[in-house]
């Protein structure tokens, strides 16, 4: 085999090591991603879901950075509609003056105390925000009084103004990165060249051979040997014990940071938001988001150093209480408590090892790392986000083919993510394309609509495959049977918590019952990927991982 025609094993499939996969089979190179759980197990499934252009990283002078966010924000605004979608943002201002001290400091690289900003200099920051934005689709940022017409009503003892701007929002970033996968498939299968993807595998790198086994080390699968042309960590907040799990000897590349969020479906705090979000500072001045989350309400995030593995990263009380008193700070007439709280979540951000620096001015900028002397080349991804996702797989490829002597043969610049091409253009237009898919398939609209939230325009393309439709629905659900055995069979699915959490997403909704998960089970034993007499116990094996990991009880 040519090298040329050897592989690039890519560690990792979040969102930057799918993306990054889909880019390099779109210039032809053959890939395969292996992962040690599921496809957006980690990070990419525990953001704030924002897609950004990162309006607090002015204030560190990361001017570059921003005009690149804000690039692929517009960019998958207008690429995948189906999943990110316009957000307006209010940020409540208590005085007219303040903070320039600590941001001057902040811009010349030093640390600075917390320090509340006035409305000149919040505005002065949207500005330039605007400046770098420049789209024409999304206004420009505002300022009124709190208590105006149509503002958010945060305390009018605390705050005076509300600035609003506008960014964007994935409700889903886990659909986002299954419909990457689908995409490198996609391409693999038009351009003849090889795409695989190995959930539950974990590497061993042997010289210029890299091992590739079942996770768990049980089962009859064997190993398979393969010499790729280069090898990618994309492991995210894993970098670091990916590199050591392969012997490689490097200084520590992550600085990882831990960030808790809460979902709670609290009317009247959703009813506040009226489908604006709000982005506040904390009395710590650490920023906080309240955001409009389908029905209810998502508010988070933390910042704390984190040291321990990745992925048993849990929201502790403090941080929950934490963020509790700042919605009561903004809310106070609605008097949320933890009850409040349907459900949390907590990630570690793969952020650069900086040493001292405080974690909210550790640069969320990417960079590939080079590791001299292994038997094969390798890269490690340092740090990145999920809005830059798409630029960050272009450049890293672009590394890796003048690495095998290869040139770029194209980008996915303007490639939409799979059910965002031929999106309605007005509301009206998704109605009846709703409407459409409705009679052609025999589907009640609510049924559409949970479709449609997965797939976007693909809806059709996915419901013409289903045999049996309409067919039951899955208990607790508005999802039809045929189609969650589709998933099953062709969306990398091997577990039970892959189908609740990363597939059909119903971890968020809170009609998810133990009825559901044994409905779900059995569709796993008619596939061949779970026991009949192991159903009870998969099932209470969720129940637990949903009420440890993220505080929900489903009965």
């Amino acid at each position: 085999m040519t090298a040329t025609e050897r592989p690039v094993v890519i560690l990792g499939a979040g969102i930057n090591g799918a993306a990054l996969a889909r880019e390099l089979v779109l210039n032809r190179v053959p890939v395969i991603l292996v992962d040690t759980a599921d496809l957006a197990y980690g990070t990419t499934a525990y953001s704030s879901r924002l897609i950004h252009g990162g309006l607090r990283y002015l204030e560190y002078g990361e001017f570059s950075l921003v005009r690149e966010s804000l690039e692929e924000r517009n960019r998958l605004l207008r690429l995948a509609p189906h999943y990110v979608r316009p957000l307006q943002l209010a940020i409540p201002v208590g005085k007219r003056s303040g903070g320039w001290l600590s941001s001057i400091r902040r811009f010349l690289g030093g640390q600075a105390a917390a320090a509340e900003r006035g409305l000149w200099l919040v505005r002065a920051g949207l500005g330039f925000y605007d400046l770098y934005a420049r789209d024409l689709h999304l206004p420009r940022h505002a300022a009124a009084r709190v208590g105006a017409a149509g503002s958010v009503p945060v305390d009018p003892n605390r705050y005076r103004w509300l600035c609003t701007y506008w960014d964007a929002q994935i409700l889903y970033p886990e659909r986002f990165v299954v419909a990457l996968a689908e995409d490198a498939r996609t391409l693999a299968e038009q351009q003849g060249v090889e795409f695989s993807l190995d959930t539950y595998h974990r590497v061993q790198l042997v010289r210029d051979q890299v091992q590739i086994r079942p996770a768990g080390g049980g089962g009859s699968e064997p190993a398979r040997s393969v010499q790729p042309a280069a090898l990618v960590n994309a492991t995210g907040a894993w970098v670091d014990r990916t590199l050591a799990q392969l012997d490689v000897i490097t200084r520590p590349l992550i600085g990882g940071t831990q960030g808790s969020h809460f979902l709670t479906f609290h009317r009247a705090l959703a009813e506040a938001l009226g489908g604006q979000g709000v982005y506040a500072e904390a009395e710590d001045g650490r920023p906080v988001f309240v955001l409009p989350w389908d029905r209810g309400t998502l508010v988070g995030t933390t910042d704390l150093p984190y040291h321990g593995d990745p992925g048993e990263a849990v929201a502790s009380d403090a941080e929950l209480e934490y963020l509790v008193g700042v919605v009561r700070q903004l809310f106070p007439q609605i008097a949320l408590t933890r009850d409040d709280i349907h459900l949390h979540y907590s990630g570690v951000r793969p952020l650069p090892q900086t040493g001292g620096a405080t974690p909210a001015s550790v640069t969320r900028r990417h960079w590939m790392e080079a590791h001299l002397g292994s038997g094969v080349p390798l890269y490690s991804i340092v740090g990145g986000k999920l809005t830059t996702c798409r630029s960050l797989a272009e450049e890293s490829a672009a590394t890796i083919l003048k690495r095998l002597g290869r040139p770029v043969l194209a980008n996915s610049r303007e490639r939409p993510i799979p059910g965002g091409d031929s999106y309605p253009a007005a509301e009206t237009d998704l109605q009846g394309e709703w409407q459409r898919l409705g009679g052609r398939f025999g589907l009640p609209p609510e049924s559409v609509r949970a479709i449609w939230a997965l797939y976007g325009s693909r809806a059709g393309t996915v419901l013409a495959e289903l045999d049996g439709l309409p067919g039951d629905t899955v208990a607790g659900t508005h999802l039809p049977r045929p189609l969650v055995r589709w998933v099953i069979r062709r969306e990398w699915t091997a577990t039970l918590d892959d189908l609740v959490e990363r597939r059909l997403m119903l971890l968020y909704d809170p009609g998810l019952s133990q009825a559901t998960l044994r409905d779900l089970a059995g569709l796993l034993v008619e596939a061949g990927l779970l026991a009949a007499a192991d159903v009870s116990q998969q099932v209470a094996a969720t129940c637990q991982r949903l009420h440890d990991h993220f505080g929900k009880t489903v009965s």
